[in-house]
């Protein structure tokens, strides 16, 4: 194994802590990140995170570096693990952009739906000349749970997570970087991929919204996917996946179903949707949220559903299902989801045809450009 790398880690929710602690514990020299110094003081005291893995042994990660100094973070490593919601994707790209260097990599973990393509626009609005590579990943490779304010639960590690980098040319270069510590990275073709190949906005805002009521009543105490997941929702669920899908064949590239998907990142098999999910051993224990206010609404409607459903009108695909739990979702939280999310109109992407999207992610010579036709990033030829 790779000792001694130097990897930032950029937040510390539930996710960047279980991501800190772990590659700590796999020896990498950690920077962790969190904007609010009071969210990474207990850490700071006690110089790590304490981390139980569920069918392993419970260990404890020594964080090298903790930084509320984004400037700080940036500087101190080559690898840069971004583990923030995705709404703050855009936040994060404003702030490191006058401290990247050439060489570089960014990390979304993950980057849910067009990430990548809005970190770059936003690199290159801002003038970053930095020859960095952005990559993201399809999933988030931990199950994970914080447990107190320094400590993280891992409930389940993926068997693999595809990655893609943007362009696609940078991606093999991210993988091998990544190797030592995620050896569950696998190439991920691209970030059409990858951010359609997003199964949270498939399960997360559905299974939540279908289950509004016993969230409320109950607090979220009880098993949010196999409790949770009925077979009517499962329903519900394949008929939107469904709809991903065919906005996959549209743009020419072959999506995995969430079937597929499953069985892919769990090792686990099923008839149809219900039944694969009853079948993932590490759902098991997952309690649901403890209310609506929460990431697999506020996050997942907009950065991976609305983006998903915004391509799909634009290619002429029907997607009732998609636009169904959006305005529920926007009626519930009252909020407009449509205007909060990444759309292809504010990703300046609407102008381009299918192939032009495709040509852009794998890495051809090409330039986007938005609404008002002013050029916003340019991707290198392969």
């Amino acid at each position: 194994m790779k000792k001694a790398e130097k990897i930032t880690v950029m937040g510390a929710g539930n996710g960047g802590k279980a991501m800190a602690a772990h590659l700590a514990i796999m020896g990498a020299k950690v920077t962790l990140f969190n904007r609010t110094w009071k969210n990474i003081e207990s850490i700071s005291e006690r110089g790590g995170i304490s981390l139980k893995n569920e069918g392993a042994v419970q260990d404890f990660g020594e964080i090298a570096l903790m930084t509320s100094d984004i400037e700080i973070a940036v500087k101190a490593s080559k690898i840069i693990m971004v583990v923030v919601p995705a709404f703050a994707h855009a936040e994060i790209a404003e702030k490191i952009s006058p401290f990247l260097r050439n060489g570089q990599i960014i990390v979304l973990n993950p980057g849910r739906t067009f990430g990548a393509f809005e970190f770059r626009k936003i690199l290159s609005k801002n003038g970053c000349s930095a020859d960095v590579i952005v990559a993201e990943t399809q999933t988030f490779i931990y199950a994970s749970r914080s447990q107190g304010p320094a400590q993280a639960l891992i409930h389940k590690i993926k068997d693999a997570v595809p990655l893609a980098a943007f362009p696609a040319t940078g991606t093999e270069k991210v993988l091998e970087a990544l190797k030592p510590f995620y050896p569950q990275f696998i190439n991920g073709k691209t970030v059409l991929h990858t951010g359609l190949d997003n199964i949270g906005a498939i399960f997360h805002p559905t299974i939540t919204l279908h289950n509004a009521g016993w969230i409320e009543a109950t607090g979220g105490e009880f098993q949010f996917y196999l409790e949770g997941v009925t077979p009517s929702i499962a329903k519900v669920m394949e008929a939107i996946d469904r709809e991903r899908v065919q906005i996959g064949v549209a743009l020419g590239i072959k999506l995995m179903t969430a079937c597929e998907w499953l069985k892919m990142a769990y090792d686990v098999q099923g008839d149809d949707l219900f039944e694969t999910i009853r079948t993932q051993e590490g759902y098991r224990g997952i309690k649901a949220p403890s209310t609506i206010n929460h990431r697999y609404i506020n996050e997942d409607i907009p950065m991976s559903l609305v983006p998903m459903a915004s391509l799909g009108k634009m290619l002429g695909i029907r997607v009732r299902g998609m636009e169904s739990i959006i305005r529920l979702a926007s009626i519930i939280r009252n909020k407009d989801y449509w205007k909060m999310g990444r759309t292809v109109e504010n990703l300046g992407l609407s102008h381009q045809a299918p192939e032009n999207l495709l040509s852009m992610a794998v890495g051809k010579s090409m330039r986007a450009h938005t609404r008002d036709k002013t050029t916003w990033y340019y991707v290198p030829a392969g």
